[in-house]
């Protein structure tokens, strides 16, 4: 039975990393008392230990102990034996090629399939999804495949923005991207806003936080999501 919170980002404006997020983590990893961290998609460049020390700040809180996985002789056995497991958010190019080249991607699908409570920021929401084409990272490594976990059956769109009315910006929207995909791609893409994550328990997905999401379908108009909604049939 799958166990995630699929979360847009680890940090909203005016709060610390992850408090946001602390009490449903709290509930979330109750059963857990070591959280393994996958530190691979390495933030601003940030080594696997200092981002390691950032996630385990924020889990000492709430009584939670972190280790990263980078500092096991074997990841996938550590994956395979994980009470809990959380993928930090950076680059998912970096992440994925490492998930990859390390052979765990395939030891944490099936690590999620059977259970194991998950948490995912960024570019760890990004893995949940059938690929990663729709980040919004820029690609510093070249991963073997776009294939990701697809534990939702659809895209996600971390970090989603809105269009701000009267800029004078005159780059590519958010929306103007996704539609690129679109035009190649046939899975929906679900743009989850900053402080919005899903809640994915068994087959049943839910929109979780105040905000709404956006939703976006091949040839058809995107549509707003209100919180609460049950996404489980969309594909």
């Amino acid at each position: 039975m799958k166990n995630l919170i699929i979360a847009s980002t680890s940090t909203i404006y005016g709060l610390g990393y992850l408090e946001y997020l602390l009490p449903t983590l709290k509930e979330h990893f109750k059963d857990s008392e070591t959280i393994i961290f996958v530190p691979y998609a390495r933030p601003s460049g940030i080594s696997h230990d200092d981002y390691t020390a950032k996630a385990a700040e924020a889990f000492d809180k709430i009584g939670k102990k972190v280790v990263g996985l980078h500092t096991f002789e074997n990841p996938v056995e550590a994956i395979e034996q994980a009470q809990g497991i959380f993928t930090g958010g950076g680059n998912t190019f970096l992440l994925i090629k490492q998930l990859y080249k390390t052979e765990v991607m395939f030891a944490l699908k099936a690590a999620l399939l059977k259970g194991t409570p998950y948490l995912g920021c960024s570019a760890g929401s990004n893995i949940t999804g059938l690929t990663m084409e729709t980040t919004n990272d820029m690609p510093i490594a070249y991963p073997p495949s776009f294939q990701t976990l697809g534990m939702v059956p659809f895209n996600i769109n971390p970090h989603y923005l809105d269009p701000i009315e009267d800029s004078t910006h005159m780059g590519e929207t958010r929306e103007t991207r996704i539609n690129e995909f679109h035009a190649f791609n046939t899975q929906p893409v679900l743009g989850l806003r900053e402080g919005s994550w899903l809640e994915v328990r068994g087959s049943k997905i839910t929109l979780k936080g105040t905000l709404t999401a956006r939703l976006f379908r091949q040839n058809q108009t995107p549509i707003e999501i209100e919180t609460e909604t049950d996404l489980s049939n969309l594909s």
